[in-house]
């Protein structure tokens, strides 16, 4: 079997193997030519991801998150609607979680409008679940939902959101903790691949890895008090591989090693020092450090050495062909031409179809056409006596019957005569 060179990740030596310093003009120049590139140069977008800063702007974001996760932003699902949210199963507990939510939304904000952003959150949330049957709601699962409302809004976090319970969070919504622990499993078999006497400080402590847990749910959004740091993670993670951040917590735990160890070695003295994340940690070596960790250690690798089961997880076993399909990609340039001209297509097919064929409508329309048909011709006949004189004449409320019966049949008729008009 390979052996792999332990390395030293927790000290301020650390030879960070990628361009961490970019300049942000050119960065900007970089990602701005990645996006109108047909197609779409994903690579170059996944590695402006790792790079300081990450995207930037929240601007750029709303253009580059949808591409990490192949969404046409075009192409977007209706907003949610409200009807019969109360009868759903987690309607209560998401209601809890997204009212306990406020310190999630920047500081300042008017009450009234985090209300509204609070109730398209629910409404976000249960229409995920309430379109797949499959996934099940868990704690946590609103803080990456926030997160992406409010960065690319209502529509598009929607789209976002079902795509990574599809493919990133989709271990942490099965009916049991088994997947969510099984992913946590990989932590210690990392800190003992590169610091050995931490790892097996850890494990006389007994502290386990539940201290982590809110950490990898949700993407570290519950615990670090700053936005912008989140949305720093953010850009990495859904660029990167589900994995990542369980990779993020080792490197987390590795470059705190020193602190740890020099705490008492039991159970609660360790988790309450783990548990609680310092905000001055320096992310982006973190996250360098951790993209040199995944390359030495991948998952597959950790599977086969301390027998964990790659199978058992869905967001590993489906990530290689998602990643895939992110890679031939059209530009937005392209993508709104080709959405007006389906658009304008579409309704010059509906105004040219013949009067006959439009007016037939199957099965329980049938008597409906019929009669909507025949009340056509007979408006038609009373409107050829005099057009302009007979609507002046009359009362307003055969005005109203008029204009409503045109309405109407012209709806579902298409009636000439109302067109011509």
């Amino acid at each position: 079997m390979k052996k792999f060179k332990r390395k030293k990740l927790n000290g301020s030596n650390v030879p960070v193997t990628r361009e961490v310093d970019c300049g942000k003009q050119t960065k900007l120049v970089d990602i701005h030519q990645a996006l109108n590139s047909d197609p779409v140069d994903i690579e170059s977008l996944r590695r402006a991801t790792t790079t300081r800063g990450g995207l930037l702007t929240n601007e750029i974001r709303r253009k580059v998150w949808p591409k990490l996760l192949n969404i046409n932003a075009y192409d977007l699902p209706y907003k949610p609607g409200k009807d019969g949210r109360e009868n759903h199963k987690d309607y209560n507990q998401v209601m809890l979680d997204v009212s306990r939510s406020m310190k999630r939304f920047p500081k300042g904000m008017p009450p009234t409008e985090r209300a509204v952003l609070q109730e398209q959150l629910v409404d976000i949330i249960l229409e995920v679940l309430r379109s797949n049957p499959q996934l099940n709601y868990y704690q946590g699962y609103h803080d990456v939902a926030v997160t992406l409302l409010l960065v690319v809004g209502e529509r598009m976090a929607l789209a976002m959101l079902r795509t990574l319970s599809q493919y990133h969070l989709r271990d942490f919504m099965d009916p049991t903790m088994d997947s969510t622990k099984h992913i946590l499993n990989y932590l210690m078999p990392l800190l003992e691949e590169v610091d050995k006497e931490l790892h097996d400080f850890m494990i006389r402590s007994e502290v386990g890895t539940i201290f982590a847990l809110s950490w990898l749910i949700t993407w570290y959004g519950h615990v670090l008090s700053e936005f912008k740091l989140t949305l720093r993670l953010y850009d990495f993670f859904l660029a990167s591989h589900p994995m990542m951040p369980i990779y993020l917590a080792a490197t987390i735990v590795l470059h705190r090693g020193t602190e740890v160890k020099q705490t008492d070695c039991d159970m609660a003295s360790v988790h309450q020092l783990l548990s609680k994340i310092p905000q001055d940690l320096p992310y982006e070596i973190l996250i360098g450090q951790s993209q040199d960790l995944f390359q030495c250690y991948p998952p597959a690798l950790l599977a086969k050495r301390v027998a964990l089961h790659p199978r058992k997880s869905l967001s590993i076993s489906t990530f290689k062909a998602f990643h895939l399909t992110t890679r031939h990609q059209r530009p937005d340039s392209v993508l709104q031409r080709l959405t007006k001209t389906t658009s304008k297509r579409g309704r010059r097919v509906l105004l040219e179809t013949p009067r006959t064929q439009a007016c037939e409508l199957p099965g329980k329309y049938a008597d409906l056409t019929e009669r909507l048909q025949r009340r056509r011709e007979r408006n038609k006949r009373h409107l050829l006596q005099s057009k302009s004189c007979y609507i002046y004449n009359m009362g307003a409320q055969k005005v109203r019957h008029v204009v409503a019966v045109f309405l109407f049949a012209s709806s579902f008729c298409h009636c000439e005569y109302f067109h011509s008009c």
